[in-house]
């Protein structure tokens, strides 16, 4: 059975638990870099099985969901009560070819996003960051919610590449 809004809210934003999701934020290029940097090109793109994502697919996926993130922020912080459209992760992975995607080239757009999107946040005006979003699945999203979401997302898949990482080199790929 599939996963519904609100558990997948309790569950991403369940991962940060008592850390602080703007350390969270910020931390996470470095990790994602440090991992990525870490793997070799047959890990990189080793999974589990075909329905699964390499590890240069999440890194794909990760940079992805920092534009989508990223313009959610922008667009809450620039009028308040926006619709915020949802995605669907695996058309994206397939339209965009994720397989093919360089990893590095992941791992350089997320850093530079996330960097400007922090950026954007540390200086953004007071009473802008009391907006709030509409989700078309998951209802209103205040700015804070956002950001935890956002750290639970990334810790959510660096936990899953270092599962990957691990694997693959138990199994020496």
């Amino acid at each position: 059975m599939a996963e519904t809004a609100q558990q997948y809210i309790a569950r991403i934003t369940g991962m940060v638990g008592d850390r602080d999701p703007w350390t969270v934020l910020a931390e996470s290029p470095d990790r994602l870099r440090s991992l990525v940097g870490s793997a070799t090109p047959a890990e990189l793109s080793w999974t589990t099985s075909p329905a699964r994502w390499s590890i240069g697919q999440i890194a794909a996926h990760l940079a992805d969901a920092e534009i989508v993130g990223a313009w959610r922020i922008r667009s809450v912080l620039a009028r308040d009560r926006v619709t915020l459209q949802a995605y669907d992760q695996n058309v994206w992975a397939s339209a965009f070819r994720y397989e093919q995607v360089d990893a590095a080239e992941s791992v350089a757009v997320f850093e530079a996003l996330r960097r400007a999107t922090l950026r954007l946040l540390r200086t953004a005006d007071p009473a802008r960051l009391a907006h709030v979003g509409q989700h078309d699945e998951r209802g209103q999203e205040s700015i804070a919610h956002i950001v935890r979401m956002c750290a639970g997302h990334d810790l959510n898949h660096l936990t899953q590449i270092e599962r990957l990482l691990n694997e693959a080199r138990q199994l020496q790929v």
